[in-house]
């Protein structure tokens, strides 16, 4: 039976006997920025492949220079029943925003990350180019990343904003570094990434898809539903520490964040320059960014 087909993603089979699913993340020309539609697609995908037996593991990647940019800053496209915008404008009689609103769309997409988190699958992501804002977020939900050795991590949404599945970031490196990186909305490089244990691997981008793969297939050796069992084993020493507690309470706190004088400023930027202005105001004091266009 063929893969389903999706608007913003790819799935094909790779590996041994097909037994490696990957779902390529696919806005090219908005560098896979993270829109609504992008990833509710994403959320179906991963429930088509968590019921197949024979797929045993699930690669993630980015089409096109990059992994992703982060989440997708212009307008959404669509206003159905499954579309968050409506939740994000909620509004009083005056037309303020309220928290409410803010925090129901956030959390709708933090319980997307979150079932990645928590998916039945062994999952990996192979990075390369930008994995920044919550393309960082996402990839930090994999069970393991491999990464080009030039890819950058970071989270400059952080200098306007909150942050989400982020928080899981001091369960993952040490906490010294987990704070250096919130609080500057700095970027690393994968190699970095490597040394303080935030991703597996760094290797030549030339290297990068046969390496993900190999890992995959080394992996995927054993059945999926031991395999399951197995990240059972090891995703419950995580939820001991708090991450859902955690995780959940950041996403309350970015909604919060969206009501801090920075974040006033932000929307300033946007409304009277648009998204370009507002990203030299927010990253220009930093020199860094120069070619990421999303939060």
């Amino acid at each position: 039976m063929a893969d389903p087909e999706f608007e913003n993603l790819l799935i094909d089979r790779v590996g041994t006997d097909d037994r490696i699913a990957r779902i390529t993340l696919n806005r090219p020309e908005k560098m896979n920025a993270l829109s609504q539609e992008l990833l509710f697609d994403f959320r179906s995908a991963l429930e088509y492949l968590e019921a197949d037996h024979t797929a045993r593991v699930i690669i993630v990647r980015g089409s096109g220079r990059t992994f992703s940019a982060g989440y997708d800053l212009t307008p959404p496209q669509r206003t159905g029943e499954d579309a968050v915008v409506r939740q994000f404008r909620q509004s009083d009689e005056q037309g303020r925003r309220l928290w409410q609103g803010v925090r129901g769309g956030m959390q709708r997409i933090t319980n997307i990350h979150m079932y990645f988190w928590n998916l039945q699958k062994v999952t990996i992501a192979q990075v390369h180019g930008y994995a920044i804002a919550g393309g960082c977020e996402l990839s930090m939900m994999a069970d393991l990343v491999v990464a080009a050795d030039d890819a950058r991590f970071g989270h400059p949404g952080l200098r306007f904003a909150g942050t989400r599945t982020s928080m899981i970031l001091p369960l993952l490196i040490p906490m010294r570094k987990a704070k250096e990186l919130f609080y500057t909305g700095d970027n690393i490089t994968g190699v970095q990434a490597a040394e303080m244990g935030l991703i597996n691997r760094a290797v030549p981008i030339d290297q990068l898809e046969d390496e993900t793969i190999a890992l995959a297939d080394r992996i995927a050796i054993l059945p999926a539903d031991h395999l399951a069992m197995l990240k059972v084993h090891m995703n419950r020493f995580h939820e001991n520490m708090g991450i859902y507690s955690s995780v959940h309470s950041s996403t309350d706190l970015d909604a919060a964040g969206t009501f801090t004088s920075q974040s006033y400023q932000w929307r300033d930027k946007m409304s009277e320059g648009g998204l370009k202005e507002a990203l030299a105001w927010r990253d220009g004091p930093y020199q860094d960014y120069r070619s990421a266009a999303n939060r």
